[in-house]
């Protein structure tokens, strides 16, 4: 039997898809025309992805499809009932793909959200290990449907998290993604913390660079900024405002306020890191007043990156009962001048020319392409493969789309 795993979301689903990838004794095709079954990991985090999810399902009408992931929970059984997928499986049974694939009749079983990881991905598909280390958020932000979806946070067994690094790293990975749902709340219920947890993958040998997924500003101690001077961490953190005026943000339901959180990003651009955000534009009660504050608020953080979305009701969430809602046009300028204001910071950010190390990931439109510390792309031409490589880089030319150097 050939299987086509198809992904769609966040780092968290890229690691549970190698997961199954790792497990599975059936034959993998990167072409779903050459497939037998596509195994879809969804996503289900706006109404949008929902849209991408059905087009990719009906332009593969006539595959048999098992639909796992986030949309599972949401429209796995109006899918399965209308007969668009063969079987739809929940989180806890990814660990099971090999006996998934071996049930005959169609199916709907969802299992629970209360399983931790106890397998391990050995190989990876790509220049990169993303190793997840927990599942779940006990946020309740007003817009997010997430913990619906994934289930209160809890932690991989620590034990299990540097033995599946030892093991990459002695398989020739250098560069590690840590991702999770919340990872911040990483070892709240262990007795423990994403910071002592870093401190143990430190001294992992072979070990070039750790990066991390999304962090929560409320999250973020004393003992977190000690540990993050080490050089092996990547010099660029992502954490999520999601907006930059208290108002709306007590309208979204989110922890975290304006002041401390810009506190904290003027310290940790002070130690040298690059930033980037989250923001979401056009959320229900977000006036013109409000998006003027916001918007004159977020050009005094000292970013260089960000991912703005424009809101989404998303069904059984609190955001979707909101009245008050923003036009599509009027949301879109919005996130065009953000979007302007941040691109703007990065060319700035990154004028300063500091020598980057980059891992070169892939060669795409005559470049050999990669990422530095900073989560900046590099381009780089050259007539050797350099793919896989690490490369320490100093004379470049600086430009919106990345920075580039033309022959190496």
């Amino acid at each position: 039997m050939k299987i086509f795993f198809k992904t769609f979301g966040c780092r968290t689903n890229i690691y549970d898809t190698e997961l199954m990838r790792d497990i599975t004794k059936h034959q993998i095709t990167d072409n779903p025309d050459h497939a037998d079954v596509i195994v879809i990991n969804s996503c289900t985090v706006t109404n949008f992805a929902d849209k991408t999810l059905k087009e990719y399902l009906k332009k593969h009408k006539n595959k048999k499809i098992l639909l796992t992931g986030c949309a599972a929970y949401t429209i796995g059984k109006e899918l399965f009932a209308k007969g668009v997928v063969f079987g739809v499986f929940g989180h806890s049974y990814k660990e099971h793909i090999d006996d998934i694939l071996s049930w005959i009749d169609p199916f709907v079983e969802l299992g629970n959200l209360e399983f931790v990881n106890t397998n391990i991905v050995t190989s990876f598909s790509k220049t990169r290990a993303f190793i997840k280390i927990q599942e779940g958020c006990d946020f309740e932000c007003g817009y997010c449907i997430i913990p619906q979806v994934r289930g209160k946070a809890r932690s991989v067994d620590e034990a299990l998290i540097l033995r599946q690094i030892e093991i990459l790293a002695q398989k020739g990975f250098r560069e590690f993604v840590l991702t999770g749902i919340n990872m911040g709340s990483y070892g709240k219920d262990t007795n423990t913390s994403l910071s002592e947890l870093l401190k143990k993958i430190f001294q992992i040998k072979r070990i070039k660079r750790i990066r991390l997924g999304s962090l929560e500003p409320s999250q973020i101690d004393d003992e977190f900024l000690d540990v993050i001077t080490n050089p092996i961490l990547e010099r660029h953190l992502h954490i999520a405002l999601q907006y930059a005026d208290d108002e709306m943000l007590r309208i979204m339901k989110r922890r975290n306020r304006v002041k401390q959180t810009l506190d904290l990003f003027e310290k940790l651009s002070q130690k040298g890191f690059a930033l980037g955000t989250d923001y979401i534009v056009a959320h229900p009660k977000e006036t013109e007043e409000i998006f003027q504050r916001g918007y004159e608020m977020l050009s005094n953080f000292p970013l260089t990156h960000i991912h703005v979305f424009r809101y989404s009701p998303r069904s059984m969430t609190h955001s979707a009962t909101l009245d008050g809602r923003v036009d599509t046009h009027t949301a879109k300028k919005r996130v065009k001048l953000i979007q302007d204001l941040i691109r703007q910071k990065n060319y700035t950010f990154r004028q300063q020319k500091p020598k980057l190390t980059v891992l070169i990931e892939q060669f795409k439109n005559g470049y050999y392409t990669g990422y530095d510390e900073y989560y900046n792309p590099m381009f780089i031409k050259a007539s050797d493969n350099l793919t896989g490589k690490w490369l320490e880089v100093e004379d470049y030319e600086v430009r919106m789309d990345g920075n580039y150097k033309d022959t190496i």
